[in-house]
């Protein structure tokens, strides 16, 4: 069987290194083997043990020393050399016997869905093995504008990337229950979102944008995780499931 692999994306201060490792512990406990990637060559005390470093080849501070350059060209060079090492990072995953590939990203999600890079990472490994796992920040997703800038991210990311997506509300454990199902009822009923957005401004150019996500069928909905509880890893796993192998246990296909 094909290892698939699975992309932690999101905007910076989402969780998306800390879902990584939620998720991979969740593994663990299932016993589907798997492996972790990381690919920020800036990354600091991670909470995982990486099996596949882009530090490694480089980091932040080499990049910075070789080209003289500050900490926000350096991260801007570092997203464009990932792609250089794509075939060496594909070599160093197939080292391993794990069918589940856990992808961290760099934290700022722009260095890996818009530069260039991503989309030769993602080809490389194979993009018919690939799905994204997106991050809405629980904070921004609070308004109605803020959620539709996130959808909006988040559908940005799809069509730079070209697999499918699973949507996640990060770090749920930080609202309240109110919040939370408010923000889910968004991502299933744009109608209600459409209300409440109407309520909150009368910016014709959100209400345009709603209408344009809508139209194409950008909305989608949304999966309440946390990082510290362990709550939704059971419905990402059933998403890749059903993404991959039609809801087939994947403890029975990897076993």
């Amino acid at each position: 069987m094909e290892q698939v692999f699975v992309y932690f994306i999101g905007t910076a201060g989402s969780g998306k290194t800390h879902l990584t490792k939620a998720f991979s512990d969740y593994l663990e406990f299932k016993k589907v083997s798997h492996i972790i990637v990381n690919l920020d060559p800036g990354a600091d005390d991670l909470p995982y043990e990486p099996d596949v470093d882009v530090r490694e080849y480089f980091t932040l501070d080499s990049i910075m020393e070789k080209y003289k350059v500050g900490p926000n060209g350096a991260q801007i060079i570092g997203a464009d050399l990932v792609g250089t090492i794509a075939e060496d990072l594909k070599d160093d995953i197939e080292l391993y016997d794990a069918k589940i590939v856990l992808v961290d990203t760099p934290g700022q999600m722009e260095l890996f869905t818009l530069r260039r890079s991503g989309e030769v990472i993602v080809r490389s490994f194979g993009r018919e093995r690939g799905v994204m796992v997106y991050l809405f920040d629980p904070v921004v997703s609070k308004t109605p504008s803020g959620f539709i800038s996130l959808v909006f991210t988040a559908s940005s990311a799809v069509f730079r990337l070209n697999i499918p997506q699973i949507l996640v509300l990060a770090k749920a454990d930080i609202l309240d229950e109110n919040e939370v199902e408010k923000i889910v009822k968004w991502s299933s009923d744009p109608e209600e979102l459409y209300n409440d957005l109407t309520l909150e401004s009368e910016k014709t150019l959100s209400l345009e944008l709603f209408l344009m996500l809508k139209d194409v069928g950008l909305f989608r909905p949304l999966i309440p995780v946390s990082s510290m509880t362990g709550q939704g890893m059971d419905d990402i796993y059933d998403g890749i499931q059903e993404i991959f192998y039609g809801g087939e246990d994947l403890e029975k296909i990897f076993g």
